[in-house]
């Protein structure tokens, strides 16, 4: 008769293990990436674990774009606070300031905000009075300010004036914006400065490429309308300059006429059309505030 061979010591540990790990009922386990999503998921919903199978992603979302942070106090400094200092509504304020806009006017006045999230942020201010909808069938159609909406115009003009004397002048890589410029040239321009003739003004951005170079406003019939390709006809008057200078003439930081006597400004066509070129381009009254920032 064979005797079985003795186990040793580290032999008979290894096989005890191995046996309790089979004796354990299995247990159903989770994809790896399900701890990320319940984590997500709990980010979004401010610490409240939310069951992957009972809400979607889509709905957490949309949920969080709706909700505003609170100060948690009785204050109407503080309650005034949540709704004017959110971020982007200072901004939407002041475009709707001007009058009407529809939704596609609001999103070339804040182009770093998405579409989703200007969408909802207009919803949330409907619901609370600031700015009501107004659909009546044609170009009109759009969102403004409501009365309540109308008290908070002059504090965006103090914030702007605020802005012009104190913040810095100097314009960073990320403020140069193309997209803010053309908008705000066709949105604040006086089209009626040519009286009742049309006007066709060809501007030509110096330091941009090709696709980026040439911008055409066409003045007529008390409307100023941005082309990005010639709409062909006679050009009365062609402007020439940088990008960045361009910015420092809309925002004050630079008269009309030192720009052209510094030549960072050159303005040729018919005499009629340059005469009237400051009047058109309606600069505001935040361009005769003076800085008062050392160093500017």
């Amino acid at each position: 008769m064979v005797r079985p061979r003795r186990q040793t010591a580290p032999a008979r540990k290894i096989r005890h293990r191995f046996r309790r790990q089979i004796s354990k009922p299995a247990r159903y386990s989770l994809p790896w990436w399900s701890s990320c999503l319940l984590r997500f998921q709990s980010l979004l919903t401010n610490g409240d674990m939310v069951p992957v199978g009972r809400y979607s992603l889509k709905s957490v979302v949309r949920r969080k774009a709706r909700q505003v942070k609170s100060y948690g106090q009785f204050c109407p400094v503080a309650k005034a606070a949540e709704l004017f200092c959110e971020r982007w509504n200072a901004l939407i304020v002041r475009d709707l300031a001007t009058g009407p806009r529809r939704f596609s006017e609001l999103k070339r006045g804040v182009p770093l905000m998405s579409p989703s999230l200007l969408s909802s942020r207009l919803k949330w201010l409907v619901e609370e009075g600031i700015v009501e909808h107004v659909d009546s069938g044609d170009i009109r159609s759009g969102y403004t300010l409501t009365e309540s909406g109308r008290e908070f115009i002059p504090l965006v003009e103090a914030l702007g004036t605020w802005g012009q004397r104190w913040t810095r002048r100097e314009l960073k890589e990320h403020e140069i914006d193309l997209g803010l410029l053309v908008w705000s040239l066709e949105s604040s321009t006086d089209p009626n400065a040519f009286g009742a003739r049309p006007c066709l003004i060809r501007l030509e951005l110096t330091d941009q490429t090709d696709t980026k170079r040439f911008w055409w406003f066409l003045n007529h019939k008390g409307r100023c309308e941005l082309c990005v390709e010639d709409p062909g006809g006679d050009v009365n008057l062609y402007l020439s300059c940088t990008l960045p200078d361009a910015i420092y003439i809309v925002r004050g930081d630079i008269t009309p006429s030192a720009a052209i006597e510094s030549e960072r400004l050159e303005v040729i066509g018919d005499e009629w059309a340059r005469s009237a070129f400051s009047r058109w381009l309606n600069l505001g009254p935040l361009t005769k505030v003076a800085s008062l920032r050392d160093g500017k």
